[in-house]
Order: C-alpha cells, then sequence, then structure tokens
C-alpha cells in the first residue's frame, strides 16, 4: 500500500493552535515513515475545497484536482456525495479499520450514509463547560439552562449561528424540545421545518433577554467563549470536544476549576472524517495518510490532553493491552448519552432561520 505517487495535500480545518500542531506531526511522520511529503493546507471554513472541488471538476478536471484529502463534516460531505464528488468503497478497506469501534456512527454522518467515501479519525460531542469555583450544580435540562440564565442575568450565551458549535446548540436545544423528534431524520419541506422548530424559536425568545449582551450580541467562536468563561463573565462556554476543558486547563487557556458536563438525557455526537474527492491527484497516499490517522500511535497521541484531546475511534478492546491501558486512560469519563444529529438537511435551514430572527449585523 505504499504509493509511488505523493498528495499535494491535506485540507484541513486550521482554526485551532492544537490541532495544528497535530497535523504538523502526521506530516512529519509521513515524510519520515512513508515518504511522503503531505502538505498541511490549512482552511477557515471546509466549504472552501468543497467549492474548489466543484469549480475543478466543472472545469473538466475530471483527475489531477488539487485536494487529495479533506476532513470534511456532515453538510459538506452530503453536497459532495449527492454530486458524485467523491471516492466511495474505500474507507473499510484500510488495514487499520479492523481497530475501528463500530458501536460509533462510522457508517452515516448526518445521518447520511458513508458507503465507504469516509475514513473517521475522532470523536466530537456537545459539552458544556463550567467552573467548580463559580458553579458547583449546572443545569441538566434545557429549563434548567432557561432558568439559570433568568438568575444569572448576562452570563450565558453560545456562538453565533453558523459558527458549527452555535448551530449544533441549536440542533441541540431542537432535539429535546420538539414532539416530533423522528422528523429529524429526513430534509425537512417548508411545512415540516416551520412545525418542527416552533418551541426551538418560542425557548429562544425567552431564553435571550437573559443572555449576555441580552442576547443582541453573540460571541463569534467557542473560544471567544472561553476567554469569557476564565476571565468570570461567563457561567458557561460550550465545546464539541469532551476533552477540552482538559485540553484548555493543561494549556492554561482555562482555569484549573474547569470540569465538562451534559443533558442529562444527552447531547448530540458525531464522528469526524476525512474523505477523498473523485478527481484527487493522488488518491493512493492518501489512503496511506487515512489510515495512519487510525493507527493506534496516531489515536493515541491526538487522544493525550497535552497534545491536542481529541477523542478516539478506536475500540480498546481491539487494541494490544499497553495500548488498550494507555487510550482507556484518555478516554472522558462520565459522558452523557450521544444523541445522533439531525439530517443534514436541518443545517442550512437552521442557520438561515436563526439569523433571520436574530442577526444584528
Amino acid at each position: 500500500m505504499r504509493p509511488k505517487d505523493k498528495p499535494y495535500g491535506f485540507n484541513a480545518w486550521g482554526g485551532d493552535t492544537a490541532i495544528n500542531r497535530y497535523l504538523d506531526w502526521v506530516s512529519g511522520e509521513m515524510k519520515t515513515h512513508y515518504a511522503i511529503n503531505l502538505k498541511i493546507v490549512r482552511l477557515a471554513d471546509a466549504a472552501d475545497a468543497v467549492k474548489r472541488i466543484q469549480t475543478e471538476v466543472a472545469a473538466g478536471r475530471k483527475t489531477g484536482g488539487s485536494v487529495d484529502l479533506l476532513w470534511v463534516n456532515g453538510e459538506n460531505f452530503r453536497t459532495l456525495k449527492e454530486a458524485n464528488l467523491l471516492q466511495t468503497g474505500w474507507a473499510e478497506t484500510l488495514p487499520n479499520w479492523r481497530y475501528v469501534d463500530t458501536q460509533l456512527p462510522v457508517r452515516e454522518d448526518f445521518s447520511v450514509p458513508t458507503e465507504g467515501a469516509e475514513s473517521p479519525w475522532g470523536g466530537a460531542q456537545l459539552t458544556f463547560i463550567a467552573r467548580r469555583d463559580v458553579t458547583l450544580q449546572p443545569p441538566q435540562t434545557p429549563q434548567a439552562l432557561l432558568e439559570f440564565a433568568k438568575a444569572n442575568p448576562g452570563t450565558v450565551t453560545y456562538p453565533r449561528p453558523p459558527d458549527f458549535t452555535g448551530t449544533a446548540f441549536l440542533e441541540q436545544l431542537l432535539i429535546m424540545l420538539t414532539p416530533d423528534p423522528t422528523a429529524l431524520k429526513e430534509a425537512p419541506d417548508d411545512a415540516t421545518f416551520a412545525r418542527v422548530t416552533a418551541p426551538l424559536w418560542q425557548y429562544l425568545d425567552a431564553l435571550h433577554p437573559y443572555l449576555w449582551r441580552e442576547g443582541k450580541d453573540f460571541p463569534p467562536s467557542p473560544a471567544r467563549m472561553d476567554a469569557l468563561l476564565k476571565a468570570n463573565t461567563l457561567r458557561l462556554s460550550l465545546t464539541f470536544n469532551p476533552a477540552h476543558a482538559q485540553q484548555k486547563i493543561a494549556s492554561g487557556d482555562l482555569p484549573a476549576s474547569s470540569y465538562s458536563f451534559g443533558f442529562r438525557e444527552g447531547m448530540i455526537g458525531n464522528v469526524h472524517f476525512v474523505t477523498i474527492p473523485a478527481n484527487a491527484n493522488a488518491s493512493a497516499a492518501a489512503k496511506v495518510v487515512a489510515n495512519f490517522l487510525l493507527s493506534p500511535d496516531a489515536q493515541l497521541r491526538k487522544a493525550d490532553p497535552a497534545v491536542w484531546g481529541d477523542p478516539s475511534v478506536l475500540d480498546p478492546q481491539k487494541l494490544p493491552d499497553g495500548q488498550r491501558e494507555s487510550l482507556q486512560s484518555r478516554m472522558p469519563q462520565d459522558l452523557p448519552p450521544v444523541l445522533a444529529e439531525p439530517h443534514a438537511g436541518w443545517v442550512n435551514a437552521l442557520e438561515q432561520e436563526w439569523l433571520h430572527r436574530y442577526s444584528t449585523h
């Protein structure tokens, strides 16, 4: 499985220093052990790479594309898959697939079957962060969060959609508030969207007056929320990584009293994947990289809070003894149940309706 061709680049979100350091390490390992010159192409938004792929194929560039491997979210995966712009059927042929925890949602992404077009490389779950020196008993339900905000006005908020974590917060509330959660498994029509989301907007209308800046402005990112939590301006922060608090304590970006929690009934979670465009220039090398990302060594390093703290997609029981214990020690404990995300067709509709109702700029 050692290719002669070399990938032009691994296109990945570049908005976090810990992730960037980890990917630089991956690049070095690929050069040292596989003679693959892996260039990390840092993106502000994976949609930028999606547009590049679409433009290349539309211009007739069916081979020799500029994107060889892409860290993609569910919404962008759906866009590429529906347009037949991805290679399929390769993920479960990777040698390291044998270590994957198939109890995780590794065969669907935002309710869209992956059909071997994506290889998993990390887990994620929407998670709240609080400080024990400030908040001993965090809210465990949406109603409790509303009461908490009323009791502590100006100290609760969420990232401004379409920030990924901000949109995930909307999805979390929608799942828990709607009387028809089964409708979330399919893309909505206008009537379904209006009916299913009505309780969400009613809840946000009640919540917003008690938020930071009275709900008239929202932090642009979870990183900004972390800074406000550290400054004791906010009582809660949000992340899509259950190990995030541990990692930020280790780096000094959050106080040692910080801890993670979630709603009692569960928090939405997913798996993040890499995918190979149909017009990739170096797909064989891209598969070597995807396989390396699933290796026990790479997954152990990634799960270390001092490195990134990104949850593994491997089943510890499938690993050799020493690695099994190491991985188990790096897995976040006492997490709430994982709730499946709505179908990808809900994402843009939720974001657009939120912007229509609440955007101030």
